[in-house]
């Protein structure tokens, strides 16, 4: 094609146009990012954003949150810190922070009672909350202490050879204590046979009486049931005649054996060591179990069931069942060292129930109250060794929130980021190993070496 003036005028115009339109796309872009703010976070477990379970809950606190986290001058710590805290101002307008330097600002670190570096002072209508580790969990359960309005606590019943809340060996219950603690749940040890309880503001819990109750210990939790108080009871296979006063009172039965079950797919996709460690897969709806959708795990646990009184409809319990296990279960009652079979005479085929929610109405000379009770057919699940397992941890702290009435105080849990970290079997490491490292370098090194050759002939 010839070129001529006028052909070299339009291209030099269609180059003027192109550039003019390509700067006002760019400036437009920029216009576009100082006046709206887009965030899209794409990580497995939306570890930049924050939790539903905490967006829910910002919602639930209407009032001002203000925040002061003495950290040192370190850029890139102090950016990270911002991020963090940015994310709960972008959720709720009257959410304020201030990052103080202790090294500068040293009469406020005084005041505050400042030790060390990272230590957070959250304030929230007139009370103060204090943290040592800015987190997502730590902001939210300090949010959540300071948000509760009842002043409920826990108390574990002792001296009779249950696991103690202070015991941090495998067995113990210390991991669940500090979490309890951590969402602004008091947790204790009660001695029946020297302190008394009373059904206000109290939680009581039975777990793993290995020894029988004495008939005065009976009596105060006969009374605190009758009074209307909250109840957690946590019991394995071999209920004493101790406890059948206080089944009667719950109008509870306990299914004789162990529950197993031997479904190998469930086995293999879970790699389950034993029959008698027990997957909930499927929860009934309830407060507590509604948005639970990981699996928990049971270990040696006890069916029980419901045997409300129809005739008695004025303290009639209202019974949901919990935890129930899979068609393929059944209780054992033979030896589990000599094997599980089911005998049909014997055992009691399942689904079996594990757990079960229940709740009536109190009547009172001032007030109508609820009272909420929860009996699970085991407590190896609470055992620290055990309590990170499946969604054992977050099924237990939604029971302990329901029992001390707090409904919307749901749990915080630490998020699960399965990108972070590449898992390997043993054999697959070792495949890969020899071909990355042994096969690809020498399948280039020889055809380099036969392209060095062909030319080298050439």
């Amino acid at each position: 094609m010839k070129v001529t003036t006028k052909t070299r005028l339009q291209y030099r115009l269609q180059h003027s146009l192109f550039v003019l339109l390509f700067l006002g796309c760019i400036g437009f872009t920029g216009w576009l990012s100082v006046e709206y703010n887009i965030r899209s976070d794409w990580t497995a477990g939306k570890r930049h954003s924050l939790s539903n379970d905490t967006l829910q809950l910002l919602k639930e606190l209407p009032d001002n949150v203000s925040l002061r986290s003495y950290q040192p001058d370190e850029p890139a710590l102090l950016q990270a810190i911002t991020e963090i805290l940015n994310r709960y101002q972008n959720n709720k307008a009257n959410f304020s922070f201030k990052l103080i330097n202790p090294d500068i600002f040293i009469q406020q670190a005084k005041t505050d009672n400042i030790e060390r570096y990272g230590q957070t002072i959250i304030e929230y209508r007139g009370r103060q909350e204090r943290i040592n580790t800015l987190s997502e969990e730590n902001i939210t359960n300090a949010l959540i202490r300071l948000h509760r309005n009842n002043k409920t606590q826990l108390l574990f019943i002792t001296q009779h050879g249950e696991r103690s809340i202070k015991d941090s060996s495998a067995i113990g219950y210390s991991q669940l204590a500090r979490r309890l603690t951590d969402k602004g749940l008091p947790v204790n040890q009660v001695n029946l046979l020297q302190q008394t309880i009373t059904a206000e503001h109290t939680v009581l819990v039975i777990g793993a009486v290995n020894q029988p109750l004495l008939a005065s210990e009976q009596t105060k939790i006969l009374q605190y049931i009758k009074e209307g108080g909250n109840l957690l009871w946590l019991q394995d296979p071999g209920v004493s005649d101790s406890q059948q006063e206080i089944s009667s009172a719950l109008e509870i039965e306990f299914v004789n054996g162990v529950i197993v079950d031997n479904n190998p797919e469930i086995t293999r996709m879970l790699k389950l060591s034993h029959p008698a460690i027990i997957p909930i897969l499927e929860y009934k709806r309830h407060p507590i179990t509604e948005k639970m959708q990981y699996f928990t795990l049971f270990t040696s646990a006890l069916a029980l069931q419901s045997v409300g009184n129809r005739a008695d409809a004025e303290n009639q319990w209202i019974a949901t069942d919990l935890l129930i296990t899979s068609k393929n279960s059944w209780a054992e009652t033979g030896d589990l060292l000599l094997g599980a079979e089911f005998n049909n005479t014997e055992d009691t085929h399942g689904p079996l129930v594990i757990g079960i929610a229940q709740q009536r109405q109190i009547k009172s000379a001032t007030k109508m109250s609820v009272q909420r009770i929860v009996v699970i057919g085991d407590t190896d699940f609470l055992a620290n060794n055990q309590l990170g397992q499946g969604a054992n941890l977050d099924f237990i702290l939604k029971t302990f929130n329901w029992l001390a009435e707090d409904d919307r105080l749901i749990s915080i849990a630490d998020k699960d980021a399965p990108d972070l970290q590449l898992r390997l079997s043993a054999n697959t490491a070792s495949i890969t190993g020899i071909v990355f490292l042994i096969l690809l370098p020498l399948l280039l090194m020889g055809s380099g070496g036969f392209i060095w050759r062909r030319r080298r002939r050439q």
